[in-house]
């Protein structure tokens, strides 16, 4: 009887703390604006009311409205930029390698989480480690750029940076990750050490 195998890490932020600050202050940006606009809203219904029954021209009742509008809009925009920008901050990768496949989500400000992909054994042509020799050579006859499922730009310790290249309907595509030499050895096993480009 086969066992199941079931590894789960996580690459997360070599800068933590300061990107959780970054998200938290957008955070909190974002709350005001809507706030803001919650408010000209109210009080735009009295404002609009009197120029619809009130003795104005024409001109000034539309620029009177419009201006009501934009600034309500204006609030929303910018609360909804700053919900997106918050996003660029504080994010990190959940690995879940269970049986043959092996699951990645995003994972924003240890909260909220987005499935990104599932990478099933049989998917994976070739396996290795970034920057050496069979990466630069994958990378070139690449056709999109490699997709990084790390926040880092160099591994935290006791971790190194992977690269899995995988067939799907969409065509090949090069994931990097950020793990331990134990995800490694899951992936391997799973693919088959021929698929292991150890230079």
């Amino acid at each position: 009887m086969q066992r199941n195998t079931l590894y789960e890490e996580s690459a997360i932020s070599n800068i933590e703390e300061k990107e959780r600050k970054f998200y938290n202050f957008f955070h909190i940006l974002s709350i005001i604006c809507f706030v803001i606009a919650a408010i000209l809203a109210f009080f735009s219904v009295m404002v609009i009311q009197s120029y619809l029954y009130g003795e104005y021209e024409t001109a000034q009742k539309v620029v009177g409205i419009a201006s009501q509008v934009f600034f309500i809009l204006l609030m929303i925009g910018a609360a909804l930029i700053f919900l997106f920008i918050k996003k660029k901050f504080n994010r990190s990768y959940d690995y879940s390698f269970v049986e043959d496949e092996l699951r990645i989500t995003q994972v924003f400000n240890g909260k909220s989480r987005k499935f990104l992909t599932t990478v099933r054994a049989d998917q994976i042509l070739k396996i290795g480690w970034y920057g050496k020799p069979s990466y630069e050579n994958t990378v070139r006859g690449l056709k999109k750029k490699p997709v990084w499922l790390t926040p880092n730009k160099s591994p935290a310790d006791g971790k190194e940076f992977i690269y899995v290249f995988t067939s799907g309907t969409l065509g090949n595509t090069l994931y990097i990750l950020e793990c331990r030499r134990e995800l490694l050895e899951c992936l391997v096993r799973a693919a088959g050490v021929t698929k292991l480009e150890r230079e």
